[in-house]
């Protein structure tokens, strides 16, 4: 009884088995809280393009020896930040948001302010704009690492994802092979694009109407 009454809270149950391949299931598995994505799919898909867009742009920029810091810093910081704010109030329209939801909107917003500290780090330090944007990876990993023990343990794999992206910008950085943005604005874009299209098509499916 203690156990079924743990279970519906989303708690840890008592009765655990010790095969490693539940043990992997129980890593991986869904919390009751990942119906909420259901109403993020649609966005998360727009989230990726803009993500790839912007990281695109800022290689781009790199490449044709850009070395001043406020176009970076607009993208990053205004472009970033308007399109967070778009996102909101599109998801706010659509009904009402839940606890976790803020929960989660927190930690990306945790994110991006940390996004903006990089620029006034660099600048402090006197370092070449985007010295610092192998920590991109890093963040972006925290973020869905958090999400992975709130909402679904496959986020564990977008996780590990961002944090090697991280690691591979750095290694790029290092010996001077240009891309390392875009790598990693690919790896993110596809961190959200999966998720985002299969619990779209889960919404999709759930309004159906019933055949007769």
């Amino acid at each position: 009884a203690d156990d079924f009454a743990a279970f519906l809270a989303d708690e840890p149950l008592a009765a655990r088995s010790g095969h490693f391949t539940q043990v992997l299931a129980r890593w991986f598995r869904e919390t009751h809280r990942a119906t909420i994505l259901q109403n993020w799919g649609l966005l998360w898909m727009w989230h990726s393009l803009v993500l790839l867009v912007i990281c695109v742009s800022t290689d781009a920029l790199r490449w044709r020896g850009h070395s001043a810091r406020l176009p970076y810093v607009l993208m990053w910081t205004a472009g970033l930040g308007t399109w967070a704010s778009i996102t909101w109030a599109l998801r706010r329209r659509s009904g009402p948001v839940t606890f976790t939801e803020r929960q989660v909107a927190h930690v990306w917003a945790a994110s991006l302010v940390a996004i903006a500290g990089l620029f006034a780090v660099e600048w402090l330090l006197e370092l070449r704009v985007l010295t610092l944007s192998p920590v991109l990876g890093l963040v972006s990993g925290m973020v869905f690492l958090i999400k992975a023990g709130m909402l679904t343990g496959k986020f564990y794999a977008q996780a590990v994802a961002l944090f090697a992206s991280g690691v591979a910008m750095a290694v790029m950085q290092r010996f001077d092979r240009p891309g390392g943005i875009t790598l990693f604005g690919v790896v993110s874009a596809l961190c959200f694009f999966v998720p985002g299209l299969k619990y779209h098509r889960q919404l999709l499916a759930e309004r159906e109407p019933e055949s007769p």
